[in-house]
């Protein structure tokens, strides 16, 4: 796999630049299809302003983490897929960005027909130079329980091709030269692009489409238009109950509860609001027209697009996250249903209440291996020499991938280290359904109880799924590395 943040000749476009421009034309695009976005990153951008302001110790963590450099630009999109084939083709366009698949999401069990991973870079360097993601679904045309209606969605499917001809060989470009000059990745970009771009006439009748409808909101999403169209973009807050509550204060429709763990002094994993999905115009393909040289259209709407915003906290370890999943079943079985607009509050007491349970200080989030965090010299163990000889002592001692916690503990509490919390960069099952569900104009939502696996996936995507939690070990072992190797004596 190449290393997606230098560029294998000197002529060549680092895969993360391209990445980046790819990210800010993405972001450009969605804003002037979808205005009320742009309403949104205003306001996100003007909350975490007054955060950085009010809250010197966030600045300064974001600031060692070099967290903040990239605040502006955070982004995630989503996307969603109906066969193997644009699957397959679908990582190879993301490969040209250093983007690579982490992470298996299966939301069948949540009642969205899909299964998914996020394509993203892997390491601390190309993260901070851009992190853009995108959520990728793949539909699930066999949870279709009407054998008929999944014949003539499989039918459909076959027949679009979401991918423009200069794109498909600018990536054969990139994969035979093993890089794309500036002239190529500009034209790249913008062609890319097309793949994501809302077409407001659909290459199905209405009749078909209000059946794909009935079946489920986002199989019609999927099935009747020509392409995988960003469905929502994310900036990334310090504060997204403030978002929340500007929203409202704004006159943004916002959905009422913010997906993921409650408020806490210590962000963890991952938070997800969004304003509500835009009921759009589309013209509806007219079946059985004769006149094949003209094709008519019947006016109609379609509802799936919105703004959704993130808070990111700290990534969890295996522990921390079988703690989360375990508090955040237990607040659903109390609340009894399925948190809606009527019962928000009290959802959200429950689990303000029930996640007393889960540490809310960084420093016992370390003892205890709940999360994942850098280990930095603080600046006195660098201008001291008994700081330094006392550091480089107990490091020699040790393989460092076998450092006992106590003792790590016992350099953090002699203020020779210092710990800095690693962001969860990916996502959560229950939120993303959620999002989805709150944003499909669903009534009940549906139960799939049909089998999926990963192997299943990874077969039709081409390649394995990278295991997001060994990529955050990877990161945290290697920032104590970094420690020593800057000991200078």
């Amino acid at each position: 796999m190449k290393n997606s943040s230098v560029s294998p000749d000197k002529d060549f476009i680092c895969s993360d630049d391209i990445r980046h421009h790819f990210s800010m034309a993405m972001s450009a695009m969605y804003q002037d299809e979808v205005p009320l976005y742009g309403d949104l990153v205003d306001l996100v951008s003007d909350v975490n302003t007054e955060v950085l302001t009010s809250y010197p110790d966030i600045k300064s963590q974001l600031l060692h983490t070099g967290e903040i450099e990239r605040l502006s630009m955070e982004r995630h999109g989503a996307i969603r897929l109906g066969t193997a084939a644009e699957l397959s083709m679908m990582r190879r366009l993301f490969a040209v960005m250093g983007m690579h698949p982490v992470g298996y999401y299966d939301l069948a069990p949540a009642g969205v027909p899909v299964h998914s991973t996020a394509f993203r870079a892997l390491d601390s360097h190309s993260l901070h130079k851009s992190p853009f993601r995108v959520f990728t679904s793949l539909l699930r045309l066999d949870l279709i329980a009407d054998e008929t209606l999944r014949q003539e969605a499989t039918a459909t499917l076959a027949q679009r091709q979401i991918f423009t001809t200069g794109v498909i060989e600018l990536i054969e470009v990139f994969e035979a030269q093993d890089g794309l000059t500036a002239a190529q990745a500009e034209k790249f970009v913008q062609e890319a692009l097309e793949t994501f771009r809302w077409h407001d006439k659909t290459p199905v009748a209405k009749a078909l489409y209000q059946r794909l409808l009935n079946q489920h909101p986002l199989v019609a999403d999927v099935v009747g238009f020509k392409g995988p169209h960003i469905n929502h973009l994310t900036p990334r807050t310090l504060d997204i109950d403030a978002v929340q509550q500007g929203m409202q204060a704004r006159g943004i429709p916002s959905k009422a509860i913010i997906e993921g763990p409650p408020r806490r002094a210590c962000p963890i994993l991952l938070r997800q609001t969004s304003f509500k999905a835009l009921q759009e115009a589309v013209g509806f393909k007219v079946a059985n027209n004769s006149d094949a040289s003209h094709e008519e259209y019947e006016q109609g709407h379609h509802t799936a697009r919105f703004g959704e915003i993130e808070q990111r906290g700290v990534a969890l370890t295996p522990k921390g996250r079988a703690l989360y999943d375990e508090l955040l079943s237990e607040a659903r079985r109390q609340l009894g249903a399925t948190p809606n607009e009527d019962n928000a509050a009290q959802y959200n007491q429950i689990l303000v209440e029930v996640f007393t349970a889960f540490p809310d200080d960084y420093q016992t989030l370390h003892d205890e291996g709940l999360a994942y965090f850098y280990y930095q010299l603080t600046d006195s163990s660098l201008d001291s020499e008994d700081g330094q000889a006392f550091l480089a002592g107990t490091l020699s001692t040790y393989d460092l991938n076998k450092l006992p916690n106590a003792k790590l503990t016992a350099l953090i509490n002699d203020e020779v280290l210092r710990i800095e919390p690693i962001v969860y960069e990916d996502f959560l099952p229950v939120s993303a359904a959620g999002i989805f569900q709150s944003n499909l104009q669903e009534a009940q939502p549906s139960q799939y109880d049909g089998y999926s696996s990963q192997q299943e996936f990874e077969r039709d995507l081409g390649a394995a799924i990278h295991d997001e939690m060994a990529l955050y070990e990877a990161m945290q072992a290697q920032s104590l590395e970094q420690c020593q190797s800057s000991i200078s004596i």
